[in-house]
């Protein structure tokens, strides 16, 4: 089932359960992804979805640091709650471990051996990766082998 198919089935889903928040964040994705295919002039990739669905993720995301910071409880809750939601669509994660091993091996094999060569070790990873772990986490670790 294509990731349009599947928010179509959970929006029909929402309008029956009478779920305002979960229907709110699912038409604001359909939003985006439609957009997001006007744009390309055709059907998305399932890549491409997945690049928006991470889009939508990372500006919630940094919204929630913003409310937390400004002490408005109110709309962390409604962030995180849209959080939720979102992260459903996504793929599974991966863990430390993996990820860790992933970056060892793309240092390897792109010969990395100093913290100059960073940008290359990340050009490399980034794509392996995309969608399933996040960017600051792969750079930290990416830090921590090359230091």
């Amino acid at each position: 089932m294509s990731l349009l198919e599947r928010l179509n089935t959970d929006m029909k889903q929402a309008m029956k359960n009478k779920e305002k928040e979960k229907l709110s964040v699912i038409r604001m994705v359909k939003a985006a992804l439609q957009n997001e295919a006007i744009k390309a002039g055709g059907d998305l990739t399932e890549e491409d979805e997945l690049t928006v669905i991470s889009r939508e993720l990372k500006q919630r995301k940094d919204s929630l640091h913003e409310f937390e910071k400004a002490g408005r409880s109110d709309l962390v809750d409604k962030i995180q709650s849209e959080l939720a939601v979102l992260e459903v669509y996504m793929p599974q994660q991966l863990t430390e471990d993996e990820l860790t091993e992933i970056v060892k091996e793309t240092i390897e094999e792109v010969q990395a051996s100093s913290k100059s060569d960073m940008g290359k070790v990340m050009g490399a990873i980034m794509p392996k990766v995309k969608g399933k772990a996040d960017g600051g986490l792969v750079n930290k670790l990416v830090l921590q082998h090359l230091s």
